[in-house]
């Protein structure tokens, strides 16, 4: 197979996932994340329920996608940050950018306040978006140890920071969820990675 026939078919079925997710979005925003099916969103694509699960693993995947390919972003925007920064920094700056991003960011805009609403209104979805920070964990740890210049294996600091980083964005979806709606989650992001960055370790009461 020619390199030109391979790159028209991954670029055919990029579109095609691409449309399964403008539809289920459309759907989810129009009927509800429970009320909407599997079969309505192939069908919107005229594409069957067997090619969809090529695609996704389930309905809470395809409502998650967008927020993994947040994860990638952020990836890429860390390795892009100044090489001086500290870790902590250059991850709130990343982090936070990509955020804005999606918030300011058109089509990217609608469906990322849609799984926002989805996270606070479908525990399904809300389960598998924290299942999906847990999966990125070791792939955030490996970007932290490049930026570190050390072994993710053999060195705990990047998975330390990994985790603490995906617990400070937990805290803001939580603040946001429970306690802040009106506010960005941009903002709520880059006030938890700014208590990171001043340290934790806080004098007790006594």
């Amino acid at each position: 197979m020619s390199p030109s026939t391979t790159g028209l078919r991954e670029r055919k079925k990029q579109r095609t996932r691409e449309a399964l997710i403008d539809a289920a979005f459309e759907l989810f925003s129009t009927k509800g994340f429970e009320a909407t099916t599997v079969d309505e969103i192939s069908d919107a694509v005229e594409v069957s329920s067997r090619t969809f699960f090529r695609y996704f693993g389930s309905k809470e995947d395809v409502a998650t996608s967008i927020q993994l390919q947040q994860f990638l972003d952020v990836y890429q925007a860390l390795e892009a940050r100044p090489a001086h920064e500290p870790v902590v920094t250059a991850l709130r700056h990343a982090v936070v950018d990509v955020l804005r991003a999606y918030e300011e960011g058109g089509a990217d805009a609608f469906q990322f306040a849609c799984v926002m609403e989805l996270v606070q209104n479908s525990p399904a979805v809300l389960a598998r978006s924290l299942e999906m920070c847990t999966e990125q964990l070791d792939e955030l740890a490996r970007h932290v140890a490049a930026r570190m210049g050390v072994d993710a294996v053999a060195d705990p600091r990047p998975k330390l920071v990994a985790s603490v980083a995906s617990a400070a964005l937990q805290v803001a979806v939580r603040a946001w969820r429970e306690n802040e709606p009106d506010e960005k989650i941009s903002d709520l992001a880059d006030r938890a990675f700014a208590l990171l960055e001043a340290g934790i370790n806080y004098p007790a009461a006594g």
